[in-house]
């Protein structure tokens, strides 16, 4: 059976055109993206909610370029056939243009990425446009932006009243005059995401933005029942994951407590004569 083949940013792109919707989820380790490699899944995201998921801190803000590098690596070689997306963290491509384009390089050449994500709106149109000009694919994201949650005061949506859902489509055809490859919308009205998305040749991601983009993106813990940081109430929970290794974890216990586990059986064991030489060693006989 053929394997599957490689999905590129032309596959997005063909989905869009034929109205075809394609699924992004998180992913922050080798093991879980090579399963994730062998289903239908069309991208993965090394999002820097790995910060949260994985390392326990309450906003994604101390994550570092080299944190999300080495994951990224990870879930590349887990994860060969998906469209992999590598998030640029807090202050790796606020400051200055050459400095965003030396750390996306690296997410391009270390950890084997498709595209960087980072965090937008028009007042870094000139970064962006610095990045694609490498050129390094871009995905834009707008709308919610959890690296400036202290500018919100909060996980809240964005776009909620006419002048901000403006202000978002405009920074939306601001990214695609710039060069950026594919945009990313997190928590906007179902509304405005379905203007955008149908106003532009890009593939649009949706995050918690309603029904009406080309793809979806969650938090893969999220959907498996088990989250750390901040899930939003809107995201389907498809299994209680918590819950059945709770189980497992729980039986092991027991089973090592009872003695159940390890079984001599399984053991590894020495030979005979090799056994009655150390034996013999260990009283001194010759």
């Amino acid at each position: 059976m053929p394997k599957p083949a490689k999905i590129s940013l032309d596959t997005l792109r063909s989905r869009k055109r034929e109205g075809q919707r394609f699924a992004m989820l998180t992913c922050y380790d080798y093991t879980t993206a090579r399963i994730m490699n062998e289903t239908d899944l069309d991208a993965i995201l090394v999002g820097d909610t790995y910060g949260e998921v994985c390392l326990g801190y309450d906003t994604t803000l101390p994550v570092t370029v080299d944190d999300l590098i080495t994951v990224t690596a990870a879930v590349r070689r887990g994860a060969p056939r998906v469209f992999l997306v590598g998030d640029m963290p807090y202050l790796s491509y606020q400051v200055e243009s050459s400095e965003a384009v030396r750390n996306a390089g690296r997410f391009m050449s270390e950890a084997g990425c498709d595209a960087v994500k980072v965090e937008v709106d028009r007042r870094l149109a000139d970064t962006v446009a610095a990045m694609t000009r490498v050129p390094i694919p871009v995905v834009a994201h707008l709308g919610l932006r959890p690296q400036s949650i202290h500018h919100y005061g909060g996980y809240k949506a964005q776009g909620k009243t006419a002048r901000a859902a403006s202000a978002i489509i405009e920074d939306a055809k601001i990214m695609e005059d710039v060069g950026a490859s594919a945009l990313l919308l997190e928590a906007v009205p179902a509304e405005v995401a379905q203007i955008i998305t149908e106003s532009t040749d890009l593939p649009v991601i949706g995050c918690v933005s309603g029904p009406h983009c080309d793809g979806q993106v969650v938090v893969l813990h999220d959907i498996l029942g088990c989250s750390a940081g901040h899930p939003p109430k809107s995201v389907k929970v498809y299994t209680h994951f918590s819950e059945s290794l709770c189980t497992v974890v729980g039986a092991y216990a027991k089973d090592v407590r009872d003695g159940e586990f390890p079984i001599a059986e399984n053991s590894i064991s020495m030979l005979p004569d090799e056994l009655e030489r150390l034996r013999q060693g260990m009283r001194g006989d010759t």
